[in-house]
């Protein structure tokens, strides 16, 4: 069985697979010929009998590999992926969803807490006059109400940073059946999304992209939430409808937004989002960690052991539902 790293030296996210992460791959089974693609050239030669792709997959990959049976892709956002081809055919698709929680989380916070205690305005004016205003303007988290849209790894561990370390009640939807975290007071299916909203005092955005969640942020949504909300999005910039938002921002329906991403990226330099003062922005930085190309190559290894078993695979993506 033909296994195709397919992420050279290069990850997206900066990361690179070593050769030490090749032999763990390498070692699941003697059965296995681990190859990596570091070239175009490489990658089109390996294809044609290729049975596993790990990391980067596109059309060209699905259409020039014809024995391919499963995809593991280092990314937990699978929405460009979904093409009618690859989504018809029998090709497995799992992404990392699982692994990147702790850090996603670790973001969501980091623009939640500097626009509730303007960190952001100050870095960005750099006047010392603006204190009496910021402080005027600051609150705190404890016995407020986080919403989060999606509870899956990401939103688990907002609503555990949420609940445990500042003394919010969590409210959260998601459209699956999912056990309710002993940290979280409710679960929601979408169809109560205005109440979430109308409660919330801070909205983290944790949901992947799909044909439900484009552009749920609408301008009726915006109108459900409290004047003084805090917005934050780390997963897909289109979840929230772009004029919508910048309507919202002008005309005070929620207090402030934090973007690790945008309906478009990169975001242009003189988009009116950078120069408004209770708007944070990071270039969808939210991904990096350390810690996170590891992670991966051992949730690898256990679903190689696992496909060559037969047993379930961990992380599969319902290529109709998106997630």
């Amino acid at each position: 069985m033909k296994v195709l790293i397919n992420v050279a030296q290069d990850g997206p996210f900066g990361e690179s697979v070593s050769d030490a992460q090749v032999q763990q791959i390498q070692a699941v089974s003697e059965d296995m010929d681990v190859v990596v693609a570091a070239t175009p050239e490489e990658r089109e030669a390996h294809l044609p009998d290729t049975e596993v792709v790990l990391g980067r997959f596109n059309r060209e990959v699905f259409e020039k590999a014809p024995h391919l049976k499963l995809v593991m892709v280092e990314g937990a956002g699978v929405d460009a992926l979904l093409f009618n081809e690859f989504v018809n055919s029998d090709v497995v698709l799992v992404s990392s969803k699982g692994t990147v929680g702790t850090h996603l989380a670790d973001h969501t916070w980091a623009l939640l807490l500097g626009l509730l205690r303007g960190i952001g305005r100050s870095v960005r004016e750099a006047d010392w006059g603006i204190r009496q205003s910021i402080r005027d303007e600051s609150w705190e988290l404890g016995g407020k109400t986080l919403g989060i849209v999606g509870l899956g790894g990401t939103g688990t561990e907002v609503a555990k940073r949420g609940a445990l370390g500042f003394d919010m009640d969590v409210i959260a939807i998601d459209p699956e059946d999912i056990p309710k975290p002993s940290f979280v007071n409710e679960v929601w299916k979408p169809d109560r999304f205005h109440d979430m909203l109308e409660r919330s005092d801070a909205v983290a955005v944790c949901a992947p992209l799909t044909v439900e969640t484009r552009g749920m942020f609408n301008l009726e949504a915006f109108q459900h939430m409290r004047r003084h909300v805090i917005l934050v999005n780390v997963t897909r910039g289109p979840i929230i409808d772009e004029p919508s938002l910048l309507q919202a921002l002008e005309e005070g329906l929620i207090g402030a937004v934090g973007l690790d991403v945008s309906p478009v990226e990169p975001l242009p330099p003189e988009h009116p989002l950078w120069s408004m003062k209770n708007v944070i922005i990071t270039p969808h930085a939210s991904g990096g960690s350390p810690l996170r190309i590891g992670r991966w190559v051992d949730i690898v290894c256990e679903n190689l052991r696992r496909y060559l078993d037969s047993r379930p695979l961990l992380g599969v993506i319902d290529k109709v539902k998106g997630y």
